[in-house]
């Protein structure tokens, strides 16, 4: 057999389907419809909602400016009390040395036992030559021996001051005035 002998249908033409005709929905126009008002109070509401955000952003960053400026003042304070402080440390430091006591022991008379004494105090007994003092020292604090010290301060010098209570202003040591040029050194 062969593929040839298939069966075929035949297909029949679809009726087409009745012809409508199209209606027209445009009507003539008998009275004007009315147009909504728009809401006041909706865009009062809007309008307000935005100003208030608007205010809200304005102070935010007014505050984070003002609080900027605040932090940098305090910093800047903080700083300048570090220095003082740091300053004031090195003044302790240099006031505090075996030096400046010596000196300032030496200036209110103070001199430097010979050989010590000891009291036993069971007996009241005295071990030693129980001497004082003589009114020479064997220190000499500001002497041959002493060592220069950077934390040390020379007291500013005083002002002069006239009879009448006025004070007298000092002269200061001025260089030389340029008249002719540059100065040079003089070489041979």
């Amino acid at each position: 057999m062969s593929l040839n002998a298939t069966v075929r249908t035949t297909v029949q033409p679809v009726a087409p389907a009745p012809a409508r005709t199209p209606q027209r929905r445009l009507q003539p126009v008998t009275r004007t419809t009315a147009r909504r008002k728009p809401k006041l109070a909706y865009a009062l509401i809007a309008l307000g909602g935005a100003l208030a955000i608007g205010a809200a952003q304005i102070g935010l960053s007014l505050a984070i400016t003002q609080d900027s400026f605040a932090l940098a003042d305090l910093a800047s304070q903080q700083r300048e009390l570090d220095l003082r402080t740091h300053a004031l440390q090195e003044e302790l430091t240099g006031l505090s040395s075996p030096q400046v006591l010596a000196t300032g022991a030496a200036g209110l008379g103070m001199v430097v036992a010979g050989s010590p004494s000891y009291l036993r105090l069971s007996d009241g007994a005295v071990f030693g030559t129980g001497a004082g003092a003589d009114w020479t020292s064997t220190v000499d604090p500001a002497g041959a021996g002493a060592v220069g010290n950077a934390l040390i301060t020379a007291p500013p010098p005083e002002t002069p001051v006239a009879e009448d209570g006025t004070t007298v202003p000092t002269t200061q040591d001025l260089p030389p005035a340029i008249t002719d040029g540059l100065p040079s050194p003089t070489t041979h």
